[in-house]
């Protein structure tokens, strides 16, 4: 091979098709991991698929996939194998062996995107913490990785295992320092929301990169930072609105994402605060995508998991500027799914079975605002009223 051309970082991805997932199920996963590799500047150049019941033990796909895998990345200059799973420590051990490049996993990747977007004090903390929680039972393999590049100075009882113990008593500190620092902030939080008085409380939540900020901008005549990338938001952020004559505070919050990291989960779980102490959410979904379906679900799973599953929702799908159906042959004798459904008839088929308010916008088009803010008076309206039956003048 020639000398390697300046440019961004080449990556291969690997995914396991489990049982009862197809083989489209598995391709758009992945198109969501070849997204989110190109948030961090990482080029795909290629992807590698196994079936198999369970992801293997030792090494995720099996021997023979991943010699397969070991020679591509060997002949083609690869600087990294992304999985679209997270590994296990020894997972990851193992596969740096083998395949002599960096390892990353889903989990790690995500970590990378949310250390490059957070901006404030507050998301730095939360970052932080999640990445040392992610880090402490992989120390480890980080160590024997350096041990390599040293020539395997850190033998068993030597100095690299005494580093290693050093390593996780500071770990473990900063960790206990950082939980501290986000118990203050949330406090401090929680005394900013005690301090808006009792304004109804809406917040937009939904799969990430949906519209959501450009929702938010729309309804509250702000500039919320708005960008066609994965998690472009991750600071909450609070307008008051005004609708006619009716005052409430719309929060833009980050987005989801399906197997989104544990350790997100928690260290964001004060952010989302917004979310559980809202008094109605706007759940936006995008239904341009294929699969909206699954995307609408997962956040509905997250909600359950923060402990906000039971709160009023208005579901906004967004994006109808962008919508297209896949038009059957005349030949075609498979069954008609949503994706092949003319924008017409997931209106009507949503609007009958959805146990909840729903609207069909293009919040960058400006399609169906006005019957959105209509809506959404009407909603805030009555929660108002609810709120204060003797005043209720405004509604």
């Amino acid at each position: 091979m020639g000398e390697r051309k300046p440019g961004p970082e080449r990556a291969v991805l690997i995914a396991v098709t489990a049982e009862r997932q197809s083989e489209a199920q598995t391709r758009e996963y992945l198109d969501e991991l070849e997204f989110l590799a190109e948030t961090v500047g990482i080029e795909t150049k290629r992807r590698f698929t196994q079936r198999l019941s369970s992801p293997h033990k030792r090494t995720f796909v099996g021997t023979g996939k991943l010699a397969e895998i070991v020679a591509y990345v060997k002949e083609n200059d690869i600087d990294l194998a992304i999985f679209d799973d997270e590994l296990s420590p020894s997972q990851t051990r193992n596969l740096e062996k083998e395949m002599e490049c960096e390892i990353l996993d889903r989990t790690r990747l995500i970590l990378n995107i949310f250390v490059q977007r957070a901006s404030t004090a507050y998301a730095k903390t939360q970052v932080e913490l999640a990445q040392y929680e992610y880090m402490l039972p992989r120390l480890t393999g980080m160590w024997t990785h350096l041990e390599r590049q040293r020539g395997g100075t850190g033998t068993r009882g030597g100095a690299g295992e005494r580093e290693i113990e050093t390593d996780r008593r500071a770990i473990r500190n900063r960790i206990t320092k950082l939980k501290e620092d986000l118990k203050k902030i949330d406090r401090q939080m929680a005394t900013q929301r005690s301090n808006r008085g009792s304004l109804v409380r809406v917040a937009l939540v939904g799969y990430t990169n949906v519209g959501k900020s450009t929702l938010m901008n729309l309804l509250s005549k702000s500039e919320v930072f708005a960008e066609n990338k994965l998690f472009a938001t991750l600071d909450t952020t609070v307008r008051k609105v005004v609708l006619d004559n009716l005052p409430f505070l719309l929060s833009d919050t980050v987005g989801f994402i399906r197997k989104l990291p544990h350790q997100l989960v928690e260290s964001f779980k004060s952010t989302l605060d917004e979310v559980r102490e809202a008094d109605l959410l706007l759940h936006v979904v995008d239904i341009s995508y294929p699969n909206f379906e699954d995307h609408l679900n997962v956040v509905k799973q997250t909600l359950v998991e923060i402990g906000a599953g039971d709160k009023p929702v208005f579901l906004v799908f967004n994006k109808i500027d962008a919508y297209r159906y896949e038009q059957k042959e005349e030949d075609d004798l498979t069954p008609r799914t949503e994706r092949n459904w003319t924008l017409e008839e997931i209106k009507q088929s949503w609007i009958a079975k959805a146990n909840t308010p729903c609207i069909f916008i293009s919040a960058r088009e400006k399609i169906n605002i006005d019957k959105l803010r209509k809506d959404l008076y009407g909603m805030i309206g009555e929660i108002h009223a609810g709120r204060f039956p003797f005043n209720n003048f405004l509604y």
